[in-house]
This record gives structure tokens, C-alpha cells and sequence, in this order.
């Protein structure tokens, strides 16, 4: 199998692919995935991820044409690798390790320390997939498809990274959680926690000025008033979709 770069040629091949994969892997209603690949694969979006150089967007092609892709973001210095989908007619001869090997090394080039991976729970073969090579189940969060939220793993390559300690505007000691960035507009937002077994959420850390950021509104957006830095709508979100 050939991996490269996709182009804008390939967006009915993505889509094509992207539609059964879930539909062979998830438990998501016919709907909910014809309008979430859609939103994420129109030509429009693809468009857009392939000028992003935030984004890479890998086509694995055999004699048979294209039959998997992955959709990969850097994240500071995390590779994020959002979405690895093979056509089923072909799953089982191992495409989906050599994608992911060689989504993992464009990543790596392009200057991540840390690979991590995001599966919904309710794909089994997703999350073991992710296990049998050694990756580490550090949290997970909710996101929102088609106005449904599910819950999202995440598995990272490396032990968690340990917590760094800073000190609040009162003094007291607070601790920052590197592990699960959120993605802003000139570095990402890091969590931090009012004690070490990260129990007790205090709010977020700036990763472009060190300011820690204590609001957020109801919409999960947040600025730093220091430095302008700004938490970028997700995946998930209509406005980034």
C-alpha cells in the first residue's frame, strides 16, 4: 500500500470510505453519519484541511484505488490522530497498521513528541486496536456529533506525563495537566487542578504566556487576557466542521 498527502481529487473516495467504516464500526444511526461526514468531508472541508498545516490528511491507495485514510492534527507538540478508517471489504490484511505507521511518522517530521489517539468508546475494535500496541488509556472526554454526545477515549504512546506545579494568584500551589491539550489560536490550553489527584478542576493555563485563565463561557470559549490567545472551536463544533 502507497501513503501520501491527499488532494482534493480524493474527496469522494474519503467520504465513500469514511461512511462505511463508521457505519461497520460504530453504533451511530445512518443519519447521524451521512450528516456528520458531510460537515467533516464535504470538498469544501477538505479543502480546507489539506491548505492547514495544522492537519494532515493521509490516502493509503492500492491497485484498487484508495482504501483508507487517516485524519491527524498537531496539537503543540501532540500528534493527535483523530480518525484512522479502512474500507471494510479490506480490513484484515493489516492496511490499518501501515497506515498508522506511517501516520505516525509524518507526525513525528513534522515535530510531535507525543502520539495520541482518540476512539469513541463504543468502538471496540478502535480502542483495542490502540491497547494491543501499547498506548496508555489516559481520560476521555464528551463530544457532540449531530447534536448527540458520546464519549471519546484517549490513548496516549508514553506514560502520562507527570503533573507541573505553579503557583496561584493567592499563592497556593496549583497543578497543570499537559496530557490532554486544548487546541487554541496561538498555543494550546493546558488544565490545571487544585490538587494532585486531579479532582479538583481550577481552569486552565495558557501554553503561549503561562497566564492561568479561570473563565470560560457556556459555549466552552476562553481568551487569555494576556496575550489574546484564544480556544478554537473542536472537531465536533458546527463553526469548525
Amino acid at each position: 500500500m502507497n501513503v501520501r498527502e491527499a488532494d482534493e481529487t480524493d474527496a469522494d473516495a474519503i467520504r465513500t470510505i469514511a461512511r462505511s467504516s463508521m457505519e461497520s464500526s460504530y453504533s451511530l444511526s445512518p443519519e447521524t453519519i451521512r450528516g456528520a461526514v458531510k460537515g467533516w468531508y464535504s470538498d469544501e472541508r477538505i479543502a480546507e484541511k489539506i491548505a492547514n498545516d495544522e492537519v494532515l490528511l493521509l490516502v493509503g491507495e492500492t491497485d484498487e484505488g484508495i482504501v483508507g485514510f487517516s485524519e491527524s492534527a498537531l496539537v503543540g507538540g501532540e500528534g493527535d490522530v483523530h480518525w484512522l478508517h479502512t474500507d471494510p471489504m479490506f480490513r484484515g490484511e493489516g492496511l490499518g497498521d501501515d497506515l498508522f505507521a506511517e501516520t505516525q511518522t509524518a507526525l513525528e517530521a513534522r515535530g510531535a513528541e507525543t502520539i495520541r489517539g482518540m476512539v469513541l468508546d463504543d468502538n471496540r475494535e478502535g480502542n483495542h486496536f490502540y491497547e494491543a500496541r501499547g498506548f496508555n488509556h489516559v481520560g476521555d472526554r464528551r463530544v457532540e456529533i449531530d447534536g448527540t454526545e458520546y464519549t471519546e477515549n484517549i490513548y496516549v504512546q508514553q506514560e502520562p506525563r507527570g503533573l507541573a506545579t505553579v503557583r496561584g494568584r493567592d499563592g497556593r500551589a496549583l497543578y497543570v495537566d499537559r496530557s490532554n491539550p486544548s487546541r487554541g489560536s496561538k498555543e494550546s490550553f493546558h488544565t490545571v487542578y487544585s490538587d494532585e489527584e486531579r479532582e479538583d478542576a481550577y481552569g486552565f493555563m495558557c501554553g503561549n504566556c503561562e497566564t492561568l485563565v479561570v473563565a470560560m463561557d457556556s459555549m466552552g470559549k476562553m481568551e487569555c487576557e494576556d496575550c489574546g490567545n484564544v480556544r478554537k472551536p473542536t472537531r465536533w463544533d458546527a463553526t469548525y466542521m
